[in-house]
């Protein structure tokens, strides 16, 4: 009996020692092709003018990265003395990374290219000749701008005539000027933090087709309709916002009062209205009067602009402007009686009660007592 399970130990141990080797064998042949894809890749961009150093090496097997699979990572763009330009870990103050939707036709090509030979994790140095370099210097002026929260495209888009005919005008930064003027390899260090395949993540709208935006409209209109409820104002006031600006995009391709056009902006309109009512709870009224004055001139019967209006106009004291809104409010919908009612009751109150404020206030200021002699 003890022979029998002594061959039974036996036959186990040489079934899992055949076991583990066979999973080394498996483990050494993936390894195998990873690496030699690696150096195919590798190879590639030598022969393209790209050279690569890898820092530390990433996890799991390198992507396919098919079109439309978002990127995000950290770089760091140096002249190659040494010199750092931007840094993605410190620019604007803060460590953001960068976003990259693949097959959008970023600017800057070979971000595309270097990434697309990385693994998920992996941090590499690529030094890259002129050809692939020169545009840095425009896409670094919109990555600072966007980390200074200006528009990405200032400096480029309203760039008068004169300039545009000469190539070195000035960016606004010297060290990019210089580039500009002196274009030469740079050495990007970057940083894989992510790889996110198509349809894992929601598109930013920039990156969106003209169906997707189409398709995106409603729900992020739900999205705020749920933040609203829930007390969120601020949450609420950005999706409603991102709603306007997506269809506003749409709009702008349209000719104005074509049917295309007229559609898209009965859409725009129950966002525009939602976000006032955001703006009045967060105490911006003259932002909501600018948005509602902008519907009814639209649409004379929009009884919710001429609504809102009032109350903002009755918000900053213009009495008569709030009163011709809420009278206008009543000949389009008798059945809001009770509710102007109510506003203008409490406008007349606050009116009431700022001016006793302002009588307290200058009480006795033209009756000081008289000046009384006084004897030596």
């Amino acid at each position: 009996m003890a022979a029998c399970n002594a061959i039974t130990l036996s036959v186990r141990g040489a079934v899992a020692s055949h076991i583990r080797l066979f999973s080394a064998n498996i483990g050494l042949c993936r390894k195998l092709r990873l690496t030699s894809r690696m150096e195919e890749e590798a190879r590639k961009l030598l022969e393209e003018g790209i050279r690569k150093k890898l820092v530390s090496p990433g996890n799991g097997d390198l992507s396919t990265f098919p079109n439309g699979t978002k990127v995000v990572f950290h770089y760091r763009t140096s002249l190659c003395d040494g010199t750092v330009l931007d840094d993605s870990r410190s620019m604007g103050g803060r460590s953001k990374p960068m976003e990259l939707i693949l097959g959008k036709k970023f600017k800057l090509a070979v971000w595309e290219r270097v990434i697309i030979s990385m693994r998920e994790g992996e941090l590499s140095e690529f030094t890259c000749d002129t050809k692939h370099t020169a545009l840095y210097p425009l896409v670094s002026q919109s990555l600072r701008n966007i980390s200074a929260g200006k528009d990405p495209l200032e400096g480029q888009r309203h760039c008068c005539g004169i300039a545009q005919i000469h190539s070195h005008h000035s960016l606004g930064h010297t060290d990019l000027d210089q580039l500009q003027a002196s274009p030469q390899p740079l050495l990007f260090t970057i940083e894989l933090l992510e790889v996110l395949p198509p349809g894992s993540f929601q598109l930013d709208v920039w990156a969106m087709t003209d169906e997707e935006k189409l398709e995106f409209v409603p729900q992020i209109h739900e999205q705020g309709n749920k933040l609203f409820k829930d007390g969120q104002i601020k949450e609420a006031t950005d999706k409603y916002y991102n709603g306007i600006a997506c269809l506003k995009n749409l709009q702008m391709k349209e000719h104005p009062g074509d049917e295309a056009w007229v559609k898209l902006d009965h859409m725009i309109t129950p966002l525009i209205l939602n976000y006032c009512q955001c703006k009045l709870l967060q105490g911006q009224y003259y932002e909501v009067i600018e948005h509602c004055t902008s519907l009814v001139f639209k649409y004379e019967d929009n009884v919710k602009a001429f609504y809102k209006r009032a109350k903002a106009h009755a918000a900053v004291w213009n009495e008569t402007e709030a009163r011709a809104d809420f009278a206008k409010v009543l000949e389009l919908d008798p059945s809001l009686e009770p509710s102007v009612s109510k506003e203008l009751r409490a406008m007349e109150e606050r009116i009431r009660s700022k001016e006793k404020e302002e009588k307290g206030r200058y009480k006795g200021l033209f009756n000081t007592p008289a000046a009384t002699a006084t004897t030596g």
